[in-house]
């Protein structure tokens, strides 16, 4: 579904991301770790096209991330870790503006940003501006919009950031159905226990190479064998 392949950005001589390949299958929940610096947010900014690619390819569903760019973009729902709001917008504008951008039919739109506010639970916030709204809730809104269209691939950087627990047990068991129902879901995030809670996959990328690319199992026997917790073997790992 996703393939990244011998992947590299370059700024100036400093590699950012050196030579880097994974392969996710539709429905993986793929956790993609590393210490700051390490070249996480590179990468996704690259998959979702935000950055050009000094040498390598990515792929999504067969298609060139650069030659198919348009029809790559109509695959992918991106959460940024910094999402950028139109405070002034209510959260029922911000989501029809939205929808807007993927030429969603708009026979469908009314219905599809209904179910967007009952799956994200921000009924009691939809015609507030967004200026009014907990960090939380921009989190909410921000999911809410990456979904209005039905990607098949969602690239999520620091999902958790600013959730309260209700907030993050909703995304948590969101992203996770989202998962059984078939879509790719690449998350990158600093959250040792979240990866540990809903991840099947996990990468560790440090110093722009690629150190572990494997199933969650390993590390758990990897973890019992160095008699470590994930964090400590996160650290020996990235040490």
């Amino acid at each position: 579904m996703l393939e990244i392949i011998n992947l590299c950005k370059k700024f100036g001589q400093f590699s950012a991301v050196d030579q880097i390949n994974i392969k996710i299958n539709a429905g993986d929940l793929y956790g993609f770790l590393g210490p700051n610096g390490a070249g996480k947010t590179t990468t996704i900014k690259m998959i979702v096209g935000l950055y050009n690619i000094t040498s390598g390819k990515i792929k999504v569903n067969q298609m060139d991330s650069v030659l198919d760019s348009l029809e790559v973009k109509r695959e992918i729902g991106y959460i940024p870790d910094q999402p950028y709001l139109y405070d002034r917008l209510t959260g029922q504008e911000y989501l029809a503006f939205c929808a807007g951008l993927y030429d969603l039919d708009k026979k469908i739109v009314k219905s599809k940003i209904e179910e967007m506010v009952e799956l994200f639970k921000i009924e009691e916030w939809f015609y507030k501006r967004i200026e009014e709204y907990s960090q939380g809730m921009k989190q909410r809104i921000t999911f809410a919009s990456a979904f209005l269209h039905d990607p098949s691939l969602l690239i999520i950087d620091e999902p958790m950031i600013g959730l309260d627990p209700q907030s993050a047990h909703i995304v948590k068991s969101i992203l996770k159905q989202s998962a059984a129902n078939g879509k790719t879901i690449f998350m990158s995030t600093h959250s040792l226990n979240v990866v540990e809670e809903i991840c099947n996959r996990v990468g560790i990328i440090n110093k722009g190479v690629m150190i572990f690319d494997d199933d969650i199992s390993k590390l758990h026997v990897m973890k019992t064998e160095m008699q470590n917790n994930f964090e400590e073997l996160f650290i020996e790992l990235t040490s």
